[in-house]
């Protein structure tokens, strides 16, 4: 059968294969060939999971065959960044240190997934150890819409992967912005979930009290779904939360006439792009005409805490990298060493304030939601960035900084934060925006974002990939 499916919402692609109008094989098969056509220019992928995913995915028809459905993901292609465990299957990070090693066990992300019958197709690529910065025997992801514009970091390969169509959904991290980054660069949905919704367990970290891990996917529909099947407690992972996991899927149909949105209109306009300015003011207008109140609100000043998280990830960065590092220090890239070493000469105490000031900001972030169900902001203050004014970004404190403002904030508190496409520059390169909500209150998010999806077609638009250069390659077939 011709493959005309790989645009298509997860949540459907998964309901054609319960009524078999689909096989999950055909479907995998059909991807996998996309895949080689068309990833050779984009570099979404470290490592294909071929022969297991088709025989994942001929289990998966087999059991629907005899009437077992697992849930929405079955049989249904995901990938999964390259920082989680895949037993059996080498787990780099990024990184050339851990490029030959080989998991035993699965990340629980990973299992997860695959007890809710989803096929693994693929690992996504991601910038060394999650950092800023590739490896530089790591060749970078490139950006679907356009290859002369940034792709994101860190989870960059399980944006682009969505957004090509060359899976129906990812898995990805964000410690400082990097689900939130690739989901605008490449004009998907991406969630950052509360920490320790998700199990970290069988991921590499970064900085562990700052990493995230949570889905990306075209619609928020589709996010809903995978947040459902990865969420959870996990005894391999005691800041997994034993809180109850909601029916994030039920959350994406409900009315939100009456919610709350708040809005900082001094924070989103300061420096901030006018093409940013004007996606944000069609969301206010899209939001409103759905019934949601729009709220004035204060937020806290973010300048320290943007200030703090390079000191705070640094120190978590050498203490997870101190079985091999400064040991094996020649395996290394310059920028992901750097953070390393400034890690380890920060001092206790100046820690300890860093910890403090967290605490402080977490309960003022937290205060704001008494309020309202949401906080709309920008993902970040630029319209769409080409690669000439981000290379190296290890090297542009500054620019990192102002990169941050609107995302590693969120991290450093924790709380729940969506991304979603909210338009285009006028270069034709999506610009995305984000609603942040109260701890574990995912369904807010959920809500709002699928209702904007509904009467809006931003996530609808893909990247038009037929006989247009992508880095070194021509595709002769495409979506």
């Amino acid at each position: 059968m011709s493959f005309e499916v790989e645009f298509r919402d997860l949540i459907d692609v998964g309901g054609l294969i319960a009524q078999r109008a689909l096989t999950s094989a055909e479907v995998t098969k059909g991807l996998l060939a996309r895949i080689q056509r068309i990833d050779g220019g984009l570099k979404a992928y470290a490592r294909l999971l071929g022969d297991s995913a088709i025989r994942q995915a001929e289990t998966a028809d087999r059991e629907i065959a005899a009437g077992i459905r697992r849930g929405p993901l079955h049989g249904v292609p995901i990938a999964v960044k390259d920082l989680c465990w895949v037993e059996g299957a080498p787990t780099a990070a990024g990184t050339a240190i851990h490029k030959d090693f080989v998991p035993t066990r699965d990340a629980t992300v990973v299992r997860k997934l695959k007890e809710a019958g989803a096929v693994l197709i693929g690992k996504t690529q991601l910038t060394e150890g999650a950092y800023s910065d590739y490896h530089p025997s790591i060749p970078p992801v490139r950006n679907p819409w356009n290859d002369d514009y940034w792709a994101g970091i860190s989870s960059s390969g399980s944006a682009v992967a969505a957004a090509a169509g060359l899976c129906f959904g990812a898995i990805a991290s964000d410690t400082g912005g990097s689900i939130r980054w690739p989901s605008a660069a490449n004009g998907v949905s991406g969630l950052k979930p509360t920490w320790g919704r998700v199990s970290r367990y069988g991921t590499f970290d970064l900085a562990p009290s700052l990493d995230h891990i949570g889905p990306i996917a075209r619609s928020v529909a589709d996010v809903a779904a995978i947040l459902s099947a990865i969420a959870g407690d996990d005894l391999d992972d005691p800041t997994a939360t034993r809180r109850p996991v909601g029916d994030y899927i039920a959350d994406t149909v409900v009315d939100v006439c009456g919610r709350r949105i708040g809005i900082d209109r001094r924070w989103n306009s300061e420096d901030v792009d006018p093409e940013v300015q004007a996606a944000l003011t069609e969301a206010r207008a899209v939001f409103s005409d759905l019934g949601v109140e729009i709220v004035d609100v204060s937020f806290p000043d973010v300048r320290q805490i943007v200030a703090d998280w390079t000191p705070n990830c640094a120190v978590e960065a050498a203490v997870a990298h101190q079985s091999t590092y400064p040991r094996h220090k020649e395996q290394y890239g310059s920028i992901l060493s750097s953070v390393i070493e400034n890690g380890m000469v920060v001092s206790g105490m100046e820690y300890q304030r860093i910890l403090l000031r967290r605490a402080i900001f977490r309960g003022q972030v937290e205060a704001l939601f008494s309020s309202v169900d949401a906080i709309l902001t920008p993902i970040h203050p630029f319209a769409p960035l080409a690669l000439s004014t981000i290379a190296t970004l290890g090297e542009q404190p500054e620019l990192i900084a102002k990169l941050q403002r609107y995302t590693c904030p969120f991290d450093m508190s924790g709380h729940p934060a969506l991304a979603f496409p909210g338009g285009f520059s006028t270069e034709g390169v999506p610009i995305g925006l984000q609603l942040i909500a109260a701890s574990f209150d995912e369904a807010s998010l959920f809500s709002l974002g699928s209702a904007f999806q509904r009467v809006t077609n931003w996530h609808r638009r893909h990247p038009d990939l037929d006989g247009r250069r992508i880095g070194s390659q021509i595709p002769g077939v495409a979506g």
